[in-house]
């Protein structure tokens, strides 16, 4: 039996679902915020089991957004990324096409704003 009440899915790509449905609790909900490139299939015993739900939501505007920002800092929720400067890019785009990415690329501050300041 799983130990989350509940996942927020992020993922575009196809991937899995079982897994995750396997780490939900009894009444546990996967929420998936994007929409994948394929319809999504699952066994429905993996839900029947434990009374657990799948649902879709699409992202909301700025009131909800500051909303899950702030939740997420008042319960320390923090995102897994790999920072990459900007000229890794390139790169970063190879890996995405490869589907060799664990977890979302986040571009450092400081590579962009020099980049974008740039006069030469």
């Amino acid at each position: 039996m799983g130990t989350m009440d509940g996942i927020i899915d992020t993922v575009f790509a196809a991937h899995p679902l079982l897994p995750l449905i396997g780490l939900l609790k009894s009444n546990g909900k996967l929420v998936m915020v994007t929409a994948p490139e394929k319809n999504i299939q699952i066994p429905a015993f993996s839900l029947l089991m434990g009374r657990k739900m799948v649902a879709g939501s699409r992202i909301g505007g700025m009131k909800e957004t500051q909303e899950m920002v702030d939740f997420a800092v008042k319960h320390n929720i923090t995102a897994d990324i790999e920072v990459i400067p900007v000229d890794y890019l390139n790169t970063a785009m190879e890996r995405l096409a490869k589907s060799d990415v664990k977890y979302r690329f986040k571009h450092t501050e400081s590579y962009m704003q020099s980049w974008l300041m740039d006069d030469s």
